[in-house]
């Protein structure tokens, strides 16, 4: 019966899945010497883009629960990375921003990780590239709710 079965390394989830934790693991190296997680980095990447993101929000875009995310913004908020109020006068969600500290090891991060990326796509030539992001998006559309 294995006989019949596809090569695992075939199979395209697996491919990816493979790749997402090569590409995890390459990017914790390069943000371990910042002090940075990968989760970390995401949690700020996305407070650059839209400042004053609240905690759910944070958490879908960083792909980590809510109760991570309120763990993870507690740390970057003690290093001094981003800034959160102890209240709000309505509703329930504190909204969170960047520190100029945060601004500035965002601009580190992005830097190491962008080096990471190349790499990732270097066999790749532009076309390619852009093909590659292209089927990307279409899976992801074809599979979200």
């Amino acid at each position: 019966m294995s006989q019949d079965l596809p090569r695992l390394e075939s199979l395209i989830g697996y491919q990816l899945k493979h790749l997402q934790s090569l590409l995890r693991a390459r990017m914790e190296e390069v943000l371990r010497p910042l002090e940075l997680s990968t989760p970390q980095y995401a949690c700020l990447e996305l407070l650059r883009r839209s400042p004053g993101a609240s905690n759910s929000e944070l958490a879908r875009g960083a792909f980590v629960t809510r109760q991570a995310m309120n763990t993870l913004l507690r740390g970057l908020q003690e290093r001094g990375l981003v800034t959160r109020p102890s209240t709000v006068d309505t509703g329930r969600a504190r909204p969170t921003t960047l520190t100029p500290e945060g601004e500035q090891l965002l601009d580190e991060a992005v830097a190491a990780v962008a080096g990471i990326e190349e790499r990732l796509v270097s066999g790749l030539d532009e076309d390619a590239q852009r093909g590659f992001a292209e089927a990307i998006e279409s899976c992801i559309e074809a599979l979200q709710d």
